[in-house]
């Protein structure tokens, strides 16, 4: 196979119907973009989902980070390009970078962990086994990424439960859990269309600590680190948990718009 470059470039606009009611992209659906772009970037160089399917593995979303100074608005046109920082035996890190696709103005970055498992025992595979350590041909430790990484999200324990939901057909995905977008969403729900009237999110983190299934029921317990700062756990309570199994921690930080 042909070494292709490290960094991968995929085109993407802000569809209106992909926009919040102030015409800026939903963050949710800026998560699906990067996800496919890292989807489109393994796959080209031969570690992708179309080549770990048919051998019993994918590829599943660990954390996540995305800094904005500016969402991109409706019918805006963007790049994003992605990038392998590192990989490991059991995890690797993959950064990005939105552009604005006529200016080249960058609209933030992301950086993210991912972990290949294997799909019939849920089980961590060794990364470096796929083609002799293919991967680590595309390291690239040298392109910038300015924004930390994901940080250990610390909550109390005695956090109030602000939300139940149940989960559905629309939530799960192709590796047959809820699906790592659908979280962010329901923690963005957590507050109310006024407060997003004068308040637009600068960071968002996400931790998958446990996977959750068509009929789990999830719980919400959220915490106000500081001024405009929160932290999020997400529980799920199924027919064999009964006292609540911890699923996602997610911190968001907004400002004032």
């Amino acid at each position: 196979m042909a070494v292709l470059s490290k960094v991968g470039k995929y085109p993407f606009t802000a569809e209106p119907f992909h926009c919040d009611f102030r015409h800026r992209l939903f963050m949710g659906h800026l998560g699906n973009h990067l996800l496919n772009a890292a989807d489109y970037h393994s796959g080209d160089r031969g570690f992708g989902m179309t080549y770990l399917n048919p051998i019993h593995k994918t590829w599943v979303l660990s954390r996540l980070a995305i800094e904005m100074t500016e969402m991109p608005v409706a019918y805006t046109q963007f790049f994003v390009e992605t990038w392998v920082e590192n990989a490991m035996k059991f995890f690797t890190s993959r950064n990005y970078q939105v552009t604005e696709a006529q200016t080249g103005k960058v609209y933030g970055y992301g950086r993210s962990i991912w972990a290949m498992i294997n799909t019939d025992t849920r089980q961590p595979e060794d990364i470096l086994a796929i083609h002799d350590g293919e991967i680590l041909r595309y390291v690239d430790k040298e392109k910038e990424c300015p924004i930390a990484p994901s940080s250990r999200v610390k909550m109390g324990k005695d956090i109030p439960l602000c939300r139940t939901l149940d989960t559905y057909y629309t939530d799960v995905d192709v590796n047959g859990h809820v699906n790592s977008i659908k979280y962010i969403e329901h923690v963005l729900d957590l507050w109310d269309l006024e407060w997003y009237r004068t308040h637009r999110i600068q960071r968002f983190e996400i931790a998958y600590v446990a996977e959750s299934h068509q009929g789990d029921k999830l719980r919400f317990f959220q915490e106000q680190l500081g001024e405009d700062e929160y932290c999020v756990r997400v529980t799920k309570t199924s027919a064999d948990e009964e006292d609540g199994l911890e699923v996602v921690r997610s911190k968001v930080k907004f400002v004032k718009d």
